[in-house]
């Protein structure tokens, strides 16, 4: 392997939200975090070295994204995903949350109702609600150690008032890789009902084993017409501090209601290093996100193994993507909010609450695993004491 992922990178001081903010989300900063959804690899040497050398021409004034920016995402969602996408149905965006907010706001009235399959990334809620928009939960089914699509709940709930579905796929929390066949399923339901389908696809280049991912739109000619895509290179190759992502919309009226509005806010122009940043990941970025991703397969494989022999009324939700790993306390009957207090208090590690993901999401905990094992080895052993003691 030509990268190393076992170095630990010192972060504290450099206002970075997991490590700096600990007082602020935990109360202490004597807490070992494993929460926030960045990794604390390196960013690779490929776009550190592109962003030096664009820095040094020292005029950093307004820029555009030219040919190169567009090509180098349908060349990695080419090679990828074998997915042909036209550069006119790419966009820009500052993050995939602002891409959702932007088509929250773009497609749907205030009062209109938008289905959000919970437990799921939490900030999903407040595009919705913030927007003076009806939040409609549809909640994954649990079952075989997966969540499920429930389609029947989700028929029962779509009305004349419903126009849009925010997916996430890849699942956050749970890693679930969609399959086609459930995705079609899902489809099938959203065009009958004529609801447009927002797509939160940042975690598709972090699949595990052999699993292949379907980005929305190629399920059908109506899906892609009928949906937007949001993707970027920050979970990837760590880099969300640079707020670069991208939509696919190919839809020409879509893409014209979604530019209109990033106009009209004024943030549709980006950053100097994110633009270098992205362009740089996908033009080289193969090698090192597939030993990337078989370091983090190793430690999914020690986690599981530690918990199963040490505390073993722990569930681990196997992850078929993403470097986060849903874990399951339910046993212990705690509830959230004890449960939260127990592993900062007594543990000594920060984790993301379940209870934010919503109300499924009660009695878990998401624990980031895209860390040296040296720190993952040590928050497992912390967990593991404190919960020996009960």
């Amino acid at each position: 392997m030509r990268y190393h992922f076992d170095e630990i990178v010192d972060r504290r001081g450099t206002d970075c939200i997991k490590y700096d903010a600990l007082p602020q989300f935990f109360g202490s900063d004597d807490v070992l975090p494993l929460w926030v959804a960045d990794m604390d690899f390196r960013t690779p040497d490929f776009i550190m070295d592109a962003i030096r050398k664009r820095m040094e021409h020292e005029i950093l004034g307004y820029t555009y994204r030219g040919d190169d920016f567009s090509g180098s995402i349908t060349g990695w969602v080419g090679r990828r995903f074998n997915w042909n996408v036209k550069k006119e149905w790419i966009s820009f965006s500052p993050g995939v949350v602002s891409a959702i907010t932007v088509s929250v706001m773009a497609y749907t009235k205030p009062g209109d109702k938008v289905i959000v399959q919970t437990p799921v990334y939490f900030p999903f809620f407040e595009s919705v609600r913030g927007m003076g928009r009806r939040l409609v939960e549809n909640p994954l089914r649990l079952a075989d150690g997966r969540y499920h699509f429930d389609f029947d709940d989700l028929e029962s709930k779509i009305d004349e008032k419903t126009k849009m579905l925010i997916l996430c796929s890849p699942h956050n929390p749970g890693g679930m890789v969609w399959k086609r066949e459930e995705l079609g399923r899902l489809a099938g339901i959203c065009n009958r009902h004529n609801l447009i389908v927002v797509s939160d696809e940042i975690h598709s280049d972090l699949l595990f084993d052999d699993q292949v991912h379907t980005p929305y739109a190629m399920i059908s000619e109506e899906c892609a017409m009928n949906s937007v895509v949001c993707m970027a290179p920050s979970k990837t190759f760590n880099v969300a501090g640079l707020s670069t992502s991208f939509v696919v919309i190919p839809d020409p009226e879509k893409m014209k209601a979604y530019e209109k509005l990033m106009r009209t806010l004024h943030v549709h122009m980006g950053n100097i290093a994110g633009t270098v940043a992205l362009m740089a990941a996908y033009q080289h970025g193969e090698q090192w996100l597939g030993e990337m991703m078989r370091y983090v397969q190793d430690n999914y494989d020690y986690l599981e193994k530690v918990l199963s022999d040490r505390l073993p009324d722990v569930g681990v939700m196997k992850p078929e993507a993403t470097y986060l790993v849903w874990l399951d306390f339910r046993h212990y009957g705690m509830n959230d909010r004890q449960l939260s207090r127990f592993l900062v208090e007594k543990a000594k590690v920060g984790l993301n609450n379940g209870g934010r993901f919503g109300k499924p999401g009660d009695g878990f905990m998401r624990i980031n695993i895209g860390c040296p094992r040296e720190i993952l080895s040590e928050a497992l052993e912390r967990i593991c004491v404190a919960f020996g003691e009960i």
